[in-house]
């Protein structure tokens, strides 16, 4: 058997050339020396991400990430007694802000917070100035699936006995916020 065939990506800014700083598992940077926001493909290396950074970040401290995504769903339940169908349909008959804490966190705490964001959305004012901010693990990739999460746990907390759901989620392309 021949080695698994290994594809080296050049860690450099793409505007100006200079070595970026990368550690294990991060997916997401801005150069240092021209303020280039970088994310990490496996198809297509390094691209291009924008980064916006919310007011209220205080000095001195790192900033939190998050990628920020407006996403539709559609959703069917049934359930062995009870029915809150109406209050499902309240909630989900417009689109929501889902957000998604893009740094490391165990699955159940992620849960917890993308829920708590989608019911109590995170005010997307953005201050412009670039802040330190917690290292970025959380792959653009992963928010579709990550999102789903967040819609059962929605639906499980409902005060009825739930039987089955079966939902759509379409998602628009997430954008990484930075949030005090």
């Amino acid at each position: 058997m021949s080695p698994a065939a290994v594809e080296l990506i050049p860690m450099v800014c793409l505007k100006c050339q200079q070595p970026v700083l990368a550690q294990p598992d991060e997916v997401v940077w801005i150069c240092h020396n021209c303020g280039q926001g970088l994310v990490l493909s496996d198809e297509h290396g390094l691209n291009q991400q924008t980064i916006h950074f919310s007011s209220g970040i205080l000095v001195n401290t790192q900033g939190k990430p998050v990628w920020v995504a407006a996403g539709s769903v559609t959703l069917q339940r049934q359930t062995f007694s009870g029915d809150n169908s109406r209050e499902m349909q309240q909630f989900w008959a417009q689109p929501r802000w889902f957000f998604i804490p893009a740094y490391n966190l165990a699955l159940d705490q992620l849960v917890d917070a993308g829920l708590r964001f989608l019911k109590q959305p995170l005010p997307m004012q953005e201050s412009g100035a670039p802040v330190p901010f917690i290292p970025v693990t959380v792959h653009p990739e992963d928010i579709q699936p990550l999102a789903e999460f967040i819609i059962l746990a929605v639906e499980a907390e409902r005060r009825d006995e739930l039987q089955t759901v079966s939902f759509s989620l379409q998602l628009g392309q997430p954008e990484l916020w930075i949030f005090p």
